[in-house]
């Protein structure tokens, strides 16, 4: 079978004659490239190149007829292009070559300085003036820079490349000019890990957006990590299968654990910045592809932040392997949702509350619902340990749940599945839940449920019974509340009718002083005179002793009457 290298060398070579053999000189040197070698001729080489002339100068041997160009960026591609320049050969100048031959054309010293229209001057303006004025073109550039390093660098065609794709990017995130809006996404999907980081870096810098920087980080992760997060569910219709241990040291394990431990710290800073079921959903790829600490306290950060958005479903790609055949450990929820009930208490303790108490906040009370119907989910499964279910149950604080109605049913398929508990593990898998706290159809269902230890059926019936004690009470004592308030409610009205006679009375008596008062003098006094006149004849008609003395020896002493003045409640002193 013949071999593919020397296949592609013989065709280099056939490429290679073709272009010389119109030359009537024998070739007098030979330029090794690799495993590649051309024979050319010094006059042709040394018209173009600075680098190739110092080479025959400064050589020892008078006959060099052998160059070794090996470390020439771009290889044998970018040398066979030089060479054909040289040589006056047409070729296209692309933006897929264009970086290579302008390094080439720097490391020959191809420039304007040795020799007017060199090759290093076609490829610079290429670069300018075509490459990198558009989006595309700038990317495919900036692509190809990646297996030119560090001499693209070096050279600040990558810088250029860099400023070129990040602004284009940052103007069509603000001004669209072709739908999707997003288009651009797609295209920074190709480059490498690295180039996309410093693109993001770029972008950062010019103030760009958290949703356009988030939206470039989704579409590139689902693109490397394809297999890994499809559908942002990570389900892949049961085709990945969790790898042995000799698996993960694997060339594909170690480039995705890479992309991914690349990709994380590109995250803009905003927590809210992706939607949960992709956090969710790279979570799980740490976990599956053992990411760093780092890599995976960051993502539980980020959920932990959003996680009153969080779904059942959300959480159970969280908890399972991607086959769905077992649980995996659930140390990354407990922690996403300890971080989330310490952010809530934080906030609770600084504003004067407590988040153990009844005034919990919705987001809590929505946390603690989903976090129910979760264990509800995963409690059907056997390997599943009465430590584990109940560590992730108490994490909820009591106060969040209002009932415990979907507590209890969690508890119940658990109790339901492992049907070899004992008494006492039955009690510990109960002692999360408060009887107390049940619904009424939730007691009459845990007083007859079999499979709940004695203790909760006793609570269940116990509270019952105190409610029906108390039920005849409670009802008095809203009967006598009703009366008192309405008794109240009248007090009040008719000590504001009370106040409203007292103002008219004032008014009253203010009226008859300004009469008297515009009275004139004489007309007072004749009116004083007689007004005391009268009020003399009263009084002497009253005169117990105008008709002479009376004898009151003769009056026994008794028992005076003494009738006091009526009081009125809330009266007007």
């Amino acid at each position: 079978m013949e071999n593919p290298t020397s296949s592609r060398l013989s065709l280099a070579m056939e490429r290679t004659g073709q272009w010389i053999s119109s030359q009537e000189l024998p070739s007098d040197v030979i330029v090794t490239v690799g495993e590649a070698s051309y024979s050319l001729h010094k006059f042709m080489l040394v018209a173009k190149s600075n680098y190739i002339r110092k080479l025959i100068i400064e050589s020892n041997d008078s006959e060099l007829t052998r160059i070794d160009l090996s470390d020439i960026p771009g290889g044998k591609e970018a040398f066979e292009k030089a060479a054909k320049f040289c040589y006056g050969v047409n070729f296209e100048i692309t933006v897929n070559n264009v970086a290579s031959l302008h390094c080439a054309a720097l490391f020959l010293q191809m420039t304007e300085e040795y020799c007017d229209g060199n090759l290093a001057g076609r490829t610079e303006g290429f670069l300018s003036q075509v490459a990198l004025t558009n989006l595309s073109s700038a990317v495919v550039v900036l692509k190809s820079c990646s297996q030119l390093l560090p001499v693209a660098d070096e050279l600040n065609i990558v810088n250029r490349c860099i400023e070129a794709v990040s602004s284009k990017v940052c103007s069509e995130a603000m001004l669209p000019s072709r739908s999707p809006p997003n288009w651009w996404t797609e295209e920074l999907a190709i480059l490498d890990v690295k180039s996309f980081g410093k693109v993001i870096a770029a972008m950062k810098k010019r103030s760009a957006k958290y949703l356009t920087l988030a939206g470039a980080l989704i579409t590139y992760t689902e693109k490397k990590l394809r297999e890994l997060v499809r559908d942002q569910t990570g389900g892949t219709g049961g085709k990945i299968k969790s790898p042995e241990s000799s698996d993960f040291n694997s060339e594909t394990i170690i480039d995705q654990r890479e992309i991914l431990q690349s990709i994380v710290p590109l995250f803009p800073s905003e927590k809210a910045a992706f939607p949960i079921n992709f956090l969710c959903c790279l979570l799980r790829c740490a976990i599956y592809l053992r990411a760093s600490s780092a890599c995976k306290r960051e993502l539980e950060e980020r959920i932990s932040e959003i996680l009153e958005h969080v779904t059942v479903n959300d959480l159970l790609v969280l908890s399972f392997t991607y086959d769905g055949e077992r649980l995996l450990d659930l140390d990354s929820i407990r922690r996403i949702i300890s971080n989330f009930v310490e952010k809530e208490k934080s906030t609770k303790v600084f504003n004067g509350g407590s988040i153990f108490g009844d005034n919990c906040s919705a987001a809590m009370q929505r946390v603690a619902k989903t976090v129910d119907a979760y264990l509800a989910e995963i409690a059907s499964y056997g390997e599943l340990t009465i430590s584990k279910f109940n560590g992730i149950a108490i994490l909820i604080p009591k106060g969040a749940r209002k009932l415990d109605d979907d507590l209890y049913r969690a508890i119940d398929i658990y109790l339901k599945v492992h049907t070899n508990l004992d008494e006492l593990e039955k009690e510990k898998v109960c002692s999360v839940m408060d009887a107390l706290k049940l619904s009424y159809e939730a007691r009459v269902h845990a007083s007859q449920n079999k499979r709940l230890p004695v203790q909760i059926v006793l609570h269940a019936l116990y509270f019952d019974q105190l409610k029906l004690r108390s039920g005849a009470v409670v009802e008095r004592d809203v009967t006598a509340e009703r009366n008192q308030l309405q008794t109240d409610v009248t007090l009040v009205r008719e000590n504001e009718e009370l106040r409203s006679e007292l103002m008219r009375m004032k008014m009253y008596v203010t009226d008859l002083k300004k009469n008297v008062d515009g009275t004139t003098s004489s007309s007072r006094e004749v009116k004083k005179s007689t007004f005391f006149s009268s009020v003399s004849k009263k009084l002497g008609k009253l005169n117990p002793f105008k008709n002479g003395a009376k004898d009151t020896s003769t009056i026994e002493d008794g028992p005076v009457d003494l009738i006091k003045p009526r009081r009125r409640r809330f009266s007007i002193s």
